[in-house]
């Protein structure tokens, strides 16, 4: 067993890098401030899911899109009505940010994350220059139909892996692999899985919801990207709990515990300018799609006998926990 001190000195190696940068308040949205600088997204889903993403003014108009009695902004699904097969999908929302942000650190309070069989929600960001997947993608919360433990995922052009875990920098979760890249391994990218302790498993779904919530928190500098997560109930470091005025300096330690998930960017192994560039934030909610609702995945989800798709047109009423609650989120920039 490790001693204490020993514990703060892993903690200390793994947030030295990102703790050279001083970080300070760049945006701030909560509530009605969500309907500003973002793009209702209404294409066709890229991952090929049943859904039909509309715009703020139909999401308005359906109530798929409020601020609650608490102040929480929320996106969620149809949960009412029948699909007719020959429709694009189930409605339902997707959001990306104006805009894009190089290093910085973002703090998402979530109250409820959309739950139950073939949703796939994801928190994400990705290269506003793109085309995908130049510049990367980091997903920050991802999962789908009734499982309980979140994956942050890292997905590259080639050359991007991540070391291996006996000398990667100190992480809670577990690596579910190592190499990012797109064109590999059918695109499952570099992901790790977060080890909640047990019984909780309280960072995805049905679970996380019940606990409350909590705080994602993703860094995303030229040496690493990390993610933490935060149960509401239990230790929140007290800037990522009430947040960071203007001028206030924001910089991970010690005090803010072992990320979950640990990417560190190394030029063997993996180069941030040549695979990453300034990202934009996305919010969606899809189903089934090549995730949720693939062979290796949907038979063995626990949702019943019949196809993805079907289950998606003839059961709304399994769609009344798929929505986001989200209290806020922040977005400090760095300054060195």
């Amino acid at each position: 067993m490790r001693t204490g001190y020993a514990f703060l000195a892993a903690l200390s190696l793994s947030l030295t890098p990102c703790a050279r940068a001083s970080f300070y308040l760049q945006d701030e949205w909560i509530g009605e401030e969500f309907y500003q600088a973002w793009n209702w997204e209404t294409e066709n889903d890229p991952t090929h899911g049943r859904v039909n993403y509309v715009s703020q003014a139909e999401a308005l108009g359906k109530n798929l899109t409020y601020v609650d009695g608490n102040g929480a902004f929320v996106m969620r699904a149809d949960d009412w009505s029948i699909v007719d097969p020959a429709a694009r999908g189930r409605d339902s929302i997707r959001i990306s940010s104006q805009s894009a942000y190089e290093e910085a650190i973002f703090v998402l309070d979530l109250k409820h994350m959309p739950a139950g069989c073939s949703t796939w929600p994801a928190f994400w960001t990705l290269s506003k220059a793109g085309p995908w997947p130049n510049g990367g993608e980091i997903d920050i919360i991802e999962g789908v139909n009734l499982g309980t433990h979140n994956q942050a995922t890292l997905h590259t052009t080639p050359n991007c892996t991540m070391p291996p875990d006996w000398w990667r920098e100190p992480q809670t979760g577990k690596t579910a692999d190592s190499n990012c890249d797109t064109a590999a391994n059918f695109n499952t990218g570099c992901g790790v899985i977060f080890t909640d302790p047990l019984p909780s498993c309280t960072s995805y779904g049905a679970p996380f919801n019940r606990a409350g919530g909590g705080y994602f928190v993703m860094y995303k500098g030229r040496d690493s990207v990390k993610v933490w997560f935060y149960p509401r109930v239990g230790y929140v470091p007290k800037v990522i709990r009430d947040g960071a005025g203007r001028g206030q300096r924001v910089r991970p330690d010690f005090t803010w515990g072992l990320p979950a998930a640990n990417f560190p960017f190394f030029p063997d192994h993996c180069n941030y300018d040549q695979h990453f560039d300034a990202h934009q934030i996305v919010f969606d909610l899809t189903f089934c799609g090549d995730w949720a609702g693939s062979d290796g995945i949907w038979p063995t989800s626990g949702c019943g006998t019949g196809t993805c798709p079907d289950f998606v047109n003839n059961n709304p009423s399994a769609f009344a926990e798929a929505y986001w609650e989200i209290n806020s989120l922040r977005v400090y920039t760095s300054q060195w």
